[in-house]
């Protein structure tokens, strides 16, 4: 079958026609071919909002502007909204006007917290939003009139201290300000002093570094042998662990108390050792026998034949009388009785 070409020429402007629907429906945010929900907003001021505009929820775009229509006294502005996104709005949800110079002017949507919610043909709440130049210049505001109260107090302060201050007291100023001059010079010679001594090169603190480096390698070269004098006194103190050092001190105690035991006996009147030391009738005595044989030592020493009698001629002689008191053997004899004059 052959189609003429006024059928040809229908068709393609109906296909045409259809488009140009769609495209323009697009163009004004409504997505034809979607399922979306309308709702409505009131304002008293767009700011410039236009058709297919971005709503917006927590920064994620829901849906668009659909359509402007102003009343007829100008006082109030319906907005339709058509929210493209399968959401839930709370019914005391608020819709506001965000303006932005650089890209385009959205709506934002702040969600409520009531478990009801928005449904199709609905009115969103709305609340008035100024201009972000208005809200900067509220900010700014504030700022400028304290800067401006600031100055005229600086003002009056400088006038104060111009009226305050006479020549003498300007005179001082100078003074103090070369005092801090001199003080600033000498800060600079001192740093330059702390930088001659902080130098890596040729200053004390390079060279004591220095030392401190050598010393640090000499430790490191005789790590060896300091590892040996730890290991031998660890070996000693670990023979001095292993002697059995509270049985010495055991015995040693032992033998202090039987030594005190001894001079406890020592110094009493009990025992030989005791008698002979402390009892004095011992000791005369002893002194007393002492005596006796000096003096039968000497007298045999005199007279042997006394004791010992070996006769070969035969004859006796008269025996001499016997010794009653020992010969001086020296002159200080302990047992010689001084003679009083």
């Amino acid at each position: 079958m052959k189609i003429s070409n006024e059928t040809k020429v229908g068709a393609i402007a109906i296909v045409s026609i259809v488009l140009l629907i769609l495209g323009f429906n697009f163009l004004k945010g409504k997505k034809v071919l979607s399922k979306s929900t309308t709702i409505y907003a009131i304002y008293d001021n767009v700011q410039g909002l236009a058709a297919s505009n971005a709503v917006v929820i927590n920064g994620l775009e829901v849906g668009t502007v659909y359509d402007l229509s102003p009343s007829r006294d100008m006082r109030k502005i319906i907005v339709t909204l058509n929210i493209t996104k399968q959401i839930d709005i709370p019914a005391n949800s608020i819709a506001f006007i965000k303006s932005n110079p650089i890209t385009n002017t959205s709506i934002e949507i702040t969600l409520g917290d009531t478990n009801t919610y928005l449904k199709a043909n609905d009115t969103i709440h709305t609340m008035p939003n100024e201009g972000m130049l208005q809200e900067v210049m509220k900010k700014v505001d504030p700022v400028l009139n304290e800067v401006k109260k600031t100055f005229s107090s600086l003002d009056t302060l400088v006038n104060n201290i111009n009226s305050t201050f006479d020549a003498n007291a300007k005179t001082n100023i100078a003074a103090t300000l070369n005092h801090l001059n001199s003080i600033t010079e000498t800060l600079v010679a001192a740093s330059k002093s702390l930088k001659a001594i902080l130098d890596t090169e040729s200053g004390p603190l390079a060279g004591t570094l220095k030392n401190i480096n050598d010393v640090t390698e000499n430790l490191a070269s005789n790590n060896g042998h300091i590892s040996n004098i730890i290991t031998n006194l660890d070996s000693t103190s670990a023979k001095f662990a292993k002697l059995n050092l509270e049985h010495t001190i055991s015995a040693m105690d032992i033998a202090i108390k039987e030594l005190q035991a001894t001079l406890s006996k020592l110094n009493s009147d009990s025992g030989s050792i005791g008698l002979l030391m402390n009892d004095p009738k011992l000791y005369n005595n002893l002194t007393a026998t002492g005596n006796k044989i000096n003096i039968l030592l000497d007298d045999i020493r005199l007279h042997p034949k006394r004791y010992i009698n070996v006769s070969l001629m035969g004859g006796n002689k008269k025996a001499e009388a016997p010794l009653m008191e020992p010969l001086p053997d020296t002159i200080n004899a302990p047992y010689l009785k001084k003679k009083v004059e």
